[in-house]
C-alpha cells in the first residue's frame, strides 16, 4: 500500500541541538531510494507502507549506533486508493 507519511524523530537525552543526529537521519533516507523531503519539524517520506517503516526503522537503528538511548518517534499517514498521487500532487493543488 503506498502511503505519504509524516515523520518527526526526536533524540532524547543528546542536549538542545540535534542537528548531527538529524543529519544522520537524512544520510539514512538518502540511501533508500524513497521520495522524502525535510522540513522545519520532520520529514514527509512516500512510498510503500513496507519501505516507509523498514527506513523509519533504519534510521533509529542509526541513531541507536551512535549512542541515542532513547528516541521518540510520531507518524502520521496518509493513503489513497481512488487515483494515484504523490507529495508533489498535493502541493501544485494549493496553487
Amino acid at each position: 500500500m503506498k502511503v505519504i507519511a509524516d515523520l518527526c524523530i526526536v533524540p532524547m537525552g543528546v542536549g538542545p541541538s540535534v542537528s548531527a543526529y538529524i543529519e544522520a537521519v537524512r544520510e539514512v533516507l538518502e540511501t533508500t531510494g524513497l521520495t522524502h523531503d525535510m522540513h522545519a519539524n520532520g520529514t514527509n517520506i512516500e512510498g510503500e507502507m513496507a519501505d516507509v517503516s523498514a527506513a523509519v526503522e533504519a534510521c533509529c537503528a542509526r541513531l541507536h549506533e551512535m549512542g541515542v538511548e532513547r528516541i521518540f518517534c510520531t507518524m502520521h499517514f496518509s493513503t489513497r486508493i481512488d487515483k494515484p498521487q504523490c507529495m508533489a500532487d498535493k502541493l501544485a493543488r494549493l496553487a
